[in-house]
């Protein structure tokens, strides 16, 4: 017989990439995972993945089995929170990825009332400046920050959010405040390496210009960048909920160009073709509270 606890354990297991990766997401033992898949591949009389030492791949079997198994296991966990709901409380897991800075400085504080709240809710909270895949990762949502491009992601917009070219009182003393455009692409600058060659990107009538300053660093971290720019290392283009003290207690200084950044937001997104569970609306909307509008980094 089928077992709905080695459906779950397998789509895991597919998601990570590893039974070890797997087991840390479920809280298992990588043990009790490996028993699961193994008696899953026994009920169906197939091997639904190939294991080696470097690498877990799927089988074709695996692979064909790994729809139907997703939508099981989904159904079966919104069966399980629909029914709570009705009874008026919200339980079970919630796996939430975010950037390390935005979460250490702003998350954090926001969700432990909401954990508080809602002690059946057991929530998994992903550190991590890489954009994740959130419908492969395996997680109900995303928190980003800036444009959403990922089609296949709904995304509710949390707050408002926007960047600002800041630089520390020395590195302006000892090199000058750029006043336009052209002399912005001549200073030093500290770039973000998630978004790549076109970090600093401003819109314009032609669409958008992108300053390629010479980079001093560059570093896919917001706690990193602020650090380098108060040390007057250089220029950096960096959310006002990174560096908003900074600019009003006067460690950093506003740089004035003439060009404002595209206008940005913070979002929670999630699966397109999934139905977004009471737990994540609850989510985001103690998110939305607990920001205001404006942000209360913007005040």
């Amino acid at each position: 017989m089928i077992k709905l606890d080695g459906i779950a354990t397998f789509v895991a297991i597919a998601e990570a990439g590893s039974i070890s990766e797997a087991a840390r997401r479920l809280r298992l033992s990588k043990s009790v995972v490996s028993d699961r898949l193994t008696d899953l591949e026994r009920s169906l009389g197939a091997n639904l993945v190939h294991r080696s030492t470097r690498k877990l791949t799927l089988t074709e079997d695996g692979v064909a089995f790994l729809e139907r198994a997703s939508r099981i296991a989904y159904e079966v966990k919104e069966a399980a929170a629909d029914m709570s709901e009705r009874r008026g409380s919200l339980i079970g897991p919630l796996r939430i990825s975010a950037p390390v800075t935005f979460g250490r400085m702003h998350l954090g504080p926001a969700i432990y009332p909401f954990i508080v709240k809602h002690p059946g809710i057991e929530l998994t909270l992903d550190l991590d400046d890489r954009r994740v895949d959130a419908g492969a990762g395996g997680y109900d949502a995303v928190v980003r920050h800036g444009p959403i491009v990922d089609s296949r992601l709904v995304a509710w917009r949390l707050a408002r959010s926007r960047r600002v070219l800041v630089a520390s009182q020395e590195y302006l003393t000892r090199c000058g405040a750029p006043a336009s455009m052209a002399d912005l692409d001549h200073h030093v600058g500290i770039f973000y390496a998630n978004r790549g060659a076109g970090d600093w990107r401003f819109p314009d009538s032609n669409g958008a210009t992108i300053v390629r300053g010479r980079a001093a660093l560059v570093v896919n971290n917001g706690d990193m960048m602020r650090d380098a720019t108060l040390a007057g290392i250089g220029i950096a283009l960096l959310p006002t909920f990174i560096v908003g003290d900074d600019l009003k207690n006067g460690r950093l200084r506003l740089v004035d160009v003439g060009m404002r950044p595209e206008e940005e937001f913070i979002y929670v997104a999630h699966p397109d073709g999934r139905r977004p569970s009471a737990k994540l609306r609850a989510f985001a909307d103690c998110l939305r509270g607990a920001f205001g509008d404006p942000a209360y980094w913007e005040r």
